[in-house]
């Protein structure tokens, strides 16, 4: 009998041949946002894995959005075309689809690459302002980052919006909404990062949900959308499971076609339990029982075997 693993899956108007995902990894290999030969080499290999769908690495929707000087966007017309030759390349390795998932780092942005501390960028390493809710740092000594207006909350929308048409002309098949990982759609969603006192901090899903809408509006509806969500904060106080069920089932009713259920990296204080296989996965069926959405499970995935279990 033919493991589920290995049968095919509809994501909107995409077919994958199997439920297996090459998730986006982030290289901090990129130029000014602008993808190179190290992606060629990355995805190039990639290609050839035989996953239903290979995710592009977080693509930053604005060049202050980065997490490090060294990470991928989407905001110009150089980024553009860069990325577009390793699409290219990488369509003519695999037919199955490529998508790419779209990102805005808030606060946990101007951060030093992995291998020099992930910490925030000293002054004598061209750091430059972050955006957020609310000036609040996401950790002791960090950067205390801007906190957004109105009228900067609506450009932030018009980013993405503007990220998601260049994915589109780029050919990509799958969009992918960052709304976890302690990044900016996440920094809204949580009250232990966004204590405004306007109508953005009173309702916190009001701007994920006008991100979620505009690229909803913007993306082809014969191409998959789908969103990256958090179930857990991890922290005394933040999101919890619930809070991502809320989150999804407004996000079926725009019209997306699944949700990744991943969680922590709000706050550096968080107190994680033991990172094991499968220890999110109580988040995914959480999600997939109650909302009529098809959900991707993420996080220590390694085994063949447990992954037959889990779909």
């Amino acid at each position: 009998m033919r493991p589920t693993l290995f049968t095919p899956i509809e994501l909107g108007g995409v077919t994958l041949s199997n439920r297996v995902v090459v998730s986006p990894m982030c290289q901090y290999q990129a130029d000014d946002g602008c993808m190179n030969d190290w992606h060629l080499i990355h995805l190039g290999q990639l290609a050839y894995s035989g996953a239903g769908l290979l995710m592009v690495e977080a693509t930053h929707v604005t060049r202050e959005g980065r997490i490090t000087h060294a990470c991928a966007g989407l905001y110009s017309e150089h980024n553009e075309a860069a990325m577009k030759r390793v699409v290219d390349a990488v369509r003519r390795l695999r037919k199955d689809p490529v998508g790419v998932q779209l990102a805005h780092a808030g606060r946990k942005a101007s951060s030093q690459v992995p291998w020099e501390g992930r910490e925030w960028l000293r002054p004598d390493q061209s750091p430059w302002v972050t955006v957020a809710p609310s000036g609040l740092p996401y950790g002791e000594g960090w950067h205390v980052p801007h906190e957004l207006t109105v009228p900067e909350i609506r450009q932030q929308v018009e980013a993405f919006v503007s990220a998601a048409l260049r994915a589109k002309r780029i050919g990509f098949d799958v969009a992918e909404l960052h709304a976890a990982h302690g990044y900016l759609i996440h920094q809204f969603l949580s009250p232990l990062s966004n204590q405004r006192k306007d109508a953005y901090g009173t309702h916190r899903l009001k701007f994920p949900l006008e991100v979620a809408a505009a690229l909803r509006e913007a993306w082809p509806k014969d191409r998959a959308l789908g969103a990256r969500i958090s179930a857990h904060d991890w922290a005394d106080g933040g999101l919890g499971p619930d809070d991502a069920l809320s989150f999804a089932r407004e996000l079926k009713r725009l019209g997306y076609d699944y949700v990744c259920v991943s969680s922590a990296a709000l706050v550096a204080g968080q107190k994680m339990p033991p990172v094991v296989q499968g220890y999110q996965m109580p988040f995914a069926e959480k999600v997939k029982r109650a909302v009529d959405i098809k959900v991707r499970a993420v996080g220590m995935i390694a085994d063949v075997d447990y992954a037959e279990e889990v779909i």
